[in-house]
């Protein structure tokens, strides 16, 4: 690679670390802020949850499409799909947000064996929804400065780690959805 595309990419990579940081201390800064605890006039916004959870499973498709798009050297297509993706993950990071501040939160009600899966998948998806930030951001800037040895390599790491989170987000939802008010 030239140093010319290592430089395209370096001047990213400020933006990739602090986006990596901001983004999680926002979203559990906002998290544990309530609007109507507040004295706020607002109405919960209780519909949201069954949308993020289909933006999540659409997220999962979008990502499965895109990797098969590259495969079959459609590269325009793939590109198209990965910013989809992207637009759609941010779509449910601000739903989600949107939906813990006007809501109390809801606590799951499942007993035994389950409780424990359903704490399982619900700890790794928010620890791994932390961690695709960078990864996601890195493999992006990395199509975008025409660094595709280094975008491929990565992009091996960010695909199953992003479609975990977007698949475990629907199943998240399902596995707590009986327990909403």
């Amino acid at each position: 690679m030239s140093t010319v595309d290592l430089e395209k990419e370096k001047k990213y990579n400020k933006w990739i670390v602090a986006l990596s940081v901001i983004i999680p201390v926002a979203v559990a800064a906002l998290f544990g802020v309530n609007l109507r605890e507040l004295g706020f006039d607002v109405e919960p916004l209780t519909i949201l949850p069954p949308i993020y959870a289909g933006i999540n499973g659409l997220t999962a498709v979008v990502l499965v499409v895109a990797v098969i798009a590259i495969k079959n050297k459609n590269r325009m297509l793939h590109e198209n799909l990965m910013k989809f993706a992207i637009v759609l993950s941010v779509m449910f990071l601000v739903m989600y947000v949107a939906y813990h501040m006007t809501s109390d939160s809801t606590k799951y009600g499942g007993e035994g064996v389950i409780k424990y899966i359903y704490y399982f998948i619900l700890i790794t998806h928010i620890m791994l929804s932390i961690v695709i930030i960078p990864f996601v951001l890195i493999t992006y800037v990395r199509a975008i400065t025409n660094n595709i040895e280094r975008h491929k390599k990565i992009a091996k790491i960010t695909f199953p780690l992003w479609l975990y989170v977007a698949v475990t987000g629907v199943i998240v939802y399902f596995m707590i959805s009986p327990y909403y008010i």
